[in-house]
């Protein structure tokens, strides 16, 4: 048996390997394409956006009650204070939505400060507190001011629930007004879940009446 010599087997070695390079790349080159292909049948077959999920999906998209809306409304306002048709504080939005009332503004702030580690981010509860936007649904002007005051206890099966009374703490109570304000506001679906963009200027009775009660 003759063996060839090296010099002779490298041209054929040479051939054979750009023969498997220009198979692998005609291969590469056919996936390719058949992945372009499945991306346009699935671009194809992609149904456009449904807005209306879209807005549902949204965590800061207001979930609006109408019969709250119209509950809640304004009818009077008293230095810079807006009341609903019983007489209770009330919210005020103007400008397209974007511009709310003092009071709602700063219960905003105040429910930031003291409320939001048990009642959860924006009035919408946690595991162990319920959501203050559904309270408020139920809860009167009198009755949520007895609450925050003098506390609350919930027994039932699965073990018992206790709000703390806020009667002393003055970071609340001098600004019991503005949180039922704000709740009200979350309740019926005035204010999203994102901070207010515009506010009204602070009325001259509202900085009277903080001084006062803070002892300023």
């Amino acid at each position: 048996m003759q063996y060839q010599s090296k010099a002779a087997i490298r041209p054929l070695v040479a051939a054979l390997v750009l023969a498997l390079a220009s198979t692998a790349a005609v291969q590469a080159q056919d996936a390719k394409l058949a992945d372009a292909k499945t991306a346009d049948a699935k671009t194809a077959d992609a149904k456009p956006t449904d807005a209306a999920l879209v807005n549902q999906l949204d965590p800061n998209a207001p979930e609006k009650d109408a019969k709250l809306l119209d509950k809640y409304q304004a009818v009077k306002v008293e230095d810079g204070k807006y009341f609903d048709k019983d007489g209770a504080p009330t919210y005020h939005i103007s400008n397209d939505g974007k511009k709310f009332d003092w009071y709602a503004y700063s219960g905003y702030r105040r429910y930031h400060a003291e409320c939001h580690v048990c009642h959860g981010p924006d009035a919408m509860g946690s595991t162990y507190a319920p959501a203050l936007k559904d309270s408020l649904k139920r809860l009167s002007y009198e009755e949520f001011i007895g609450v925050i005051a003098g506390g609350k206890q919930d027994v039932s099966a699965a073990g018992t629930n206790v709000m703390p009374a806020f009667g002393d703490n003055k970071n609340v109570m001098c600004y019991a007004d503005d949180l039922y304000t704000y709740l009200k506001a979350r309740a019926s679906g005035a204010m999203p879940r994102v901070r207010p963009t515009d506010k009204e200027e602070k009325p001259e009775a509202a900085k009277k009446a903080e001084k006062e009660c803070l002892g300023g």
